[in-house]
């Protein structure tokens, strides 16, 4: 009985590791033959776990979906990769699944080897208790939306803009994109005719959903890279050219593709191409390169940075007279 257990247990891992396997293959890989690999399979059925099969040329058996959850084959590093992303979901970017969260953890760790509970405690974090975030979305709304990106059905719903303004949108839903602790939805506008991208946060869904549509092509570079450049846009305000009087490499670690270029310069100088939201936040940073520089454009940073300037002389007297 021990015997057939474990192979019980190493088929159902072959069955987990590829999409579909031949008798033969099976017969071969466990070392019995292939009536012992069709009874095999019936006691799995058995079990609760829906394997499927095709006969003739090109048929073998695959692992389905069933009504029921039936028990999991995990390895040590999927167990717990597994339950430090459950420790670790308990809070954050979706509300709702908080508790959830926490009873499917109890209930892992219950059937946890000891070397493994180890490893897990050595990973656990303490959390901060605090409110959802701001962007937190509701678990019901994000399934709501993935669930029609999956059936490619029309959605409703009413939107609220940065600014508050509120209004009615109908779209075709194609992707759900997470940006830090933010969700987006990827779809086309049918008012606007275009592509836009929806902070999940700040849409309520209507139901019923509206009829299926043909999918259109993503635009370039895909969903995520769509949600990525109108990010960009949103956060860029302002620009400026600054000339570095400092050689290209000592800058060079200090500057990241998400907020500057740089550019090397002759005279061992470098200028640096730098995104923001407004020019004085620009006027700050410059501070933080620690050389002397000069401003090429605009002209409204020299302004910001004059006043920048001033307000450093105003602290500098203020600690000079304490």
């Amino acid at each position: 009985m021990r015997e057939t257990s474990a192979r019980l247990l190493r088929m159902l891992s072959l069955l987990q590791m590829r999409k579909e396997w031949s008798g033969s293959e099976l017969a071969e890989r466990l070392a019995i033959t292939p009536r012992t690999v069709r009874r095999d399979i019936e006691k799995l059925r058995d079990l609760g776990y829906p394997v499927d099969s095709a006969v003739g040329v090109g048929g073998g058996y695959r692992l389905g979906a069933g009504a029921e959850m039936p028990p999991l084959l995990l390895d040590d590093d999927e167990v717990v990769a597994v339950a430090f992303g459950l420790q670790s979901g308990a809070s954050g970017s979706v509300v709702g699944i908080g508790d959830a969260s926490m009873r499917a953890l109890a209930k892992l760790r219950q059937v946890m080897p000891s070397r493994l509970r180890h490893r897990l405690a050595a990973l656990e974090v303490d959390v901060v208790a605090r409110g959802p975030a701001a962007s937190a979305v509701d678990a019901s709304t994000l399934a709501a939306v993935a669930s029609v990106c999956h059936n490619r059905e029309r959605l409703r719903f009413d939107y609220r803009t940065y600014d508050g303004q509120e209004s009615r949108r109908e779209v075709e839903p194609y992707r759900l994109v997470r940006s830090g602790m933010r969700w987006y939805l990827v779809a086309w506008d049918l008012d606007r005719e275009d592509w836009r991208s929806f902070r999940i946060d700040r849409l309520t869904p209507k139901i019923p959903t509206g009829p299926r549509y043909v999918p259109r092509e993503l635009p370039d570079g895909g969903a995520a890279a769509f949600v990525a450049r109108g990010i960009e846009r949103a956060t860029t305000h302002a620009q400026a050219q600054i000339l570095l009087h400092a050689p290209f490499e000592r800058i060079a670690p200090m500057i990241h593709e998400d907020w500057a270029t740089l550019e090397e310069r002759p005279d061992d100088r470098c200028a640096v191409h730098l995104r923001g939201e407004s020019l004085r936040s620009i006027a700050n940073w410059l501070s933080a390169f620690e050389v002397d520089f000069t401003i090429e454009s605009p002209e409204e940073l020299r302004v910001e940075a004059r006043a920048v300037a001033e307000e450093h002389r105003r602290l500098a007297d203020r600690y000079g007279g304490a």
